[in-house]
């Protein structure tokens, strides 16, 4: 579970430059490819408060919650911690949310074409292994 976890500290920044999304405004021209990180950067541009709180969501939260997983995990902090950290994960899942309900928002809007791409399912799946993680360190912290 510690490496694991600890890989998470590498697959979380990978994601955040992995194609999340590809998007056009009408189907017959080519398609931009969306990551965490280009995101970002036109919301900071068009809404900073936004992408301020996108910003921690998507990037300090998840990357927190692992930092602090693996300090835990390696004795370096209190179990004590371990409410903080499941807060910063239900945080983190937030984003994900936000980034489904874009996608379910775009498509409604007809003209734009929307595309999943293989980052939005790594960025997820580092998300949720955390969320597990966390379970599971919380049931062997209860359990002794």
């Amino acid at each position: 579970m510690r490496l694991l976890n600890l890989s998470l500290l590498i697959l979380f920044p990978v994601a955040w430059f992995a194609p999340m999304l590809r998007a056009a405004m009408l189907p017959v021209f080519g398609m931009d490819e969306i990551s965490v990180l280009t995101g970002l950067q036109s919301l900071w541009g068009a809404d900073p408060a936004l992408a301020l709180l996108v910003t921690f969501l998507a990037v300090f939260a998840p990357y927190a919650k692992t930092l602090g997983l693996s300090l835990l995990h390696f004795g370096l902090m209190s179990p004590k911690l371990l409410p903080v950290l499941q807060f910063l994960g239900k945080l983190a899942m937030a984003d994900v949310f936000l980034i489904a309900l874009y996608v379910v928002i775009a498509r409604g809007a007809g003209w734009v074409t929307v595309e999943t791409a293989w980052g939005l399912w790594l960025f997820t799946g580092c998300v949720l292994t955390s969320v597990l993680i966390s379970l599971r360190t919380e049931g062997r912290l209860h359990a002794s």
